[in-house]
């Protein structure tokens, strides 16, 4: 056994508080804009610096193949890239592998079309399980030749150095990751590029106007033409300095453990500051113990994880609607939610097509002292195992299992409930 395998810890357990979590609390940078800011600044010409960046697995993996691409990416202090481009990427002699990372594959699917030569865009055996055929169709349609045997990763894309132009259309109801990727690579069109929605509604457009404003930041020109329709120049992007706001997705876990404990932390942002999507949970674990009976997470998917557990100690049930896409994140959360809250106790939650149910139940704190221990299978997702951890602040003997999965997006989540006087073993 090698010794980073050996290290490797299994479970933890978390005590609950007999305090109110009180303290401040730094949550890391967003991931969704940190991984934009990394391709933007990788395909300006010039030097940008983005300070206030997550380092976390998913970001080092974008920049690992950024660099493979051509693209200096240096890393000067624990929370900034200093990027460096010629504005163009070149075609890496291996393939990028980018695990499990699902905005990467689906921003980098796109942007390598804008390589000249063979680009193979791959990940690990749960990323070979998450569609992406919806974006290749897309790019397609643009004269670019984009493949996959299975309508999943790994994918094959032979670029010619251009985005081609014309209008390209894409279903919005399956992944606003789709329709951000086509944006990001659309100022290198050989002429305005439209993108337009087809379907009824947009999967969490909120992540689609954090694409445009990321972009706007490095020089794009981007005019939206109706609610459906967006109209890039081909202006390319320039360097430029650019701070990233604090995650909203790590805030939601904090922001949920202060309304479970009665206590009160300071992130050093208020929740009106956020511009995420996933910081409209607030407004919700804001009326916890009473939070509604229905709750739409279609805006704010990465926050239905918390939002289920908190409502596990809600006064009345809560049922999760406009959650499909959940069945096709890190793992089938849709599902996870509701086979690890039935760990905790039988017929606390059950699926109904793609709602998730969770039946509420005040009560769960008298389980605080408890000895029996329940261990919460983490499948390999950072959202599943921090998200349970909020549990265990009520819930004696819960053992969070995998935990070190929580570095996909946060590194330091266990040291942050330490630091608010949160033991473990």
């Amino acid at each position: 056994m090698t010794a980073a395998a050996s290290s490797k810890l299994e479970a933890l357990t978390i005590i609950p508080p007999d305090h109110p979590l009180v303290g401040r609390v730094t949550p890391p940078g967003s991931k969704s804009i940190t991984n934009r800011a990394l391709l933007l600044a990788a395909l300006a010409k010039g030097t940008s610096r983005l300070s206030g960046a997550l380092k976390s697995k998913d970001t080092a993996l974008m920049a690992k193949a950024l660099i493979q691409m051509g693209v200096s990416v240096e890393e000067p202090d624990a929370t900034s890239f200093v990027v460096t481009s010629d504005g163009a990427l070149k075609a890496p002699t291996e393939p990028l592998v980018l695990g499990n990372a699902g905005t990467a594959t689906r921003f980098l699917t796109a942007a390598v079309s804008l390589v000249e030569g063979r680009v193979v865009v791959d990940g690990d055996e749960a990323m070979r399980k998450r569609p992406i055929e919806p974006l290749l169709v897309a790019l397609r349609s643009l004269g670019i030749d984009a493949t996959s045997e299975t309508g999943c990763p790994p994918v094959l894309i032979n670029g010619t150095g251009s985005f081609g132009s014309g209008r390209v259309e894409i279903d919005g109801g399956l992944s606003s990751q789709y329709v951000s990727a086509l944006l990001m690579a659309a100022p290198f069109g050989e002429g305005p590029i439209e993108v337009a929605l087809t379907g009824k509604d947009l999967d969490a457009r909120g992540y689609v106007n954090l694409t445009l404003a990321a972009m706007r930041a490095f020089g794009a020109s981007v005019e939206q033409l109706d609610e459906m329709t967006w109209q890039v120049q081909p202006t390319g992007y320039q360097a430029t300095d650019f701070h990233i706001e604090p995650d909203a997705s790590a805030a939601t876990y904090l922001w949920a453990a202060e309304a479970l404990t009665g206590g009160s932390i300071d992130l050093g942002v208020p929740m009106e500051a956020f511009t995420q999507p996933d910081a409209e949970a607030a407004k919700l674990i804001r009326m916890f113990p009473r939070m509604p009976a229905v709750i739409d997470g279609s805006q704010m998917q990465d926050a239905v994880p918390t939002l289920a557990v908190l409502a596990a100690f809600n006064e009345t049930p809560v049922r999760f609607v406009g959650i499909a896409n959940l069945r096709v994140k890190e793992c089938d959360r849709i599902s996870a939610l509701s086979t690890e809250l039935n760990r905790i106790r039988p017929g606390l939650a059950h699926e109904e097509g793609d709602d998730l149910v969770v039946a509420s139940d005040p009560r769960l704190i008298e389980l605080k002292h408890r000895n029996a221990r329940t261990s919460i299978e983490t499948y390999d997702d950072h959202r599943i195992a921090m998200s349970f951890a909020l549990a265990a602040l009520k819930i004696g003997g819960i053992a969070i299992l995998d935990p070190d999965c929580v570095g996909k997006t946060y590194p330091g989540y266990w040291d942050a409930l330490r630091s608010l006087g949160v033991e473990t073993v």
